[in-house]
């Protein structure tokens, strides 16, 4: 899960995306970025296959990097249970 930050932002330094897609369709972005005094984690979700405009979920906060890679880790988990291939974006 833990990939070398190279993206620089505005608000921050990316850390790594995550796509979810399955049969080809998007499900899930996730993106986390590192503020330095706490790391961010953005999600957009497609919550069907007709729409392909994402939905904005979040964003989720947590005070360091490792506590917010436990939870994208998670979540990439349960989009594997469900049937889903995730990657890095």
């Amino acid at each position: 899960m833990s990939e070398a930050a190279v993206q620089p932002t505005a608000q921050g330094r990316e850390l790594y995306v995550r796509h979810a897609r399955i049969d080809g369709c998007s499900v899930a972005r996730l993106r986390a970025v590192d503020e330095g005094i706490r790391c961010i984690v953005e999600a957009e979700v497609w919550p069907d296959r007709t729409n392909t405009t994402p939905v904005a979920a979040g964003p989720y906060i947590f005070p360091t990097p490792v506590e917010a890679t436990r939870f994208v880790t998670q979540a990439v988990e349960a989009f594997i249970a469900l049937g889903c291939e995730v990657a890095a974006a």
